[in-house]
């Protein structure tokens, strides 16, 4: 999974809740976690060959997540009868909030470490992957909290 790519829309988000946290304060909610859903579209004759890879790397990846604090939970999801251009899996990942970049940079070097992996090098696995799978789209979407 591609660290930076990941990274990017919580920097983006992270504008947006600036803006709605003075908002939010007299308002009936307040801002919750952050959930990334990623739809996955499996090649035919490849389904056990990326559900070993979900609960190898994947799982990995996002286990440290959790020990570094970022990651509340993730999930697979199988998306029972899917209509023609739904996908086959979602994979959810629940962050605690948006990461600056300062953060975001310092979780990166920690990750690479600790996956004893660099950039270039988990872009290339990404790559191969696509043998496996096709993401078919990707969702943000954050919870809003009734008080």
């Amino acid at each position: 999974m591609k660290t930076v790519k990941m990274l990017r829309p919580l920097i983006a988000a992270s504008l947006l809740l600036l803006g709605a946290t003075s908002f939010a304060q007299s308002s009936s909610y307040t801002p919750g976690t952050v959930w990334n859903f990623s739809n996955i579209q499996i090649e035919p004759g490849q389904f056990e060959n990326y559900m070993d890879f979900l609960a190898s790397n994947w799982k990995k990846s996002n286990e440290f997540g959790m020990k570094e604090g970022n990651v509340v939970s993730y999930h697979v999801l199988s998306v029972n009868n899917p209509r023609h251009g739904e996908p086959d899996l979602i994979l959810a990942i629940e962050t605690k909030d948006y990461m600056t970049n300062a953060d975001q940079l310092a979780l990166q070097k920690k990750y690479e470490a600790f996956m004893a992996m660099d950039q270039r090098k988990m872009t290339a696995a990404g790559g191969e992957r696509k043998v496996m799978r096709k993401l078919v789209g990707n969702m943000e979407l954050q919870e809003l909290k009734l008080k």
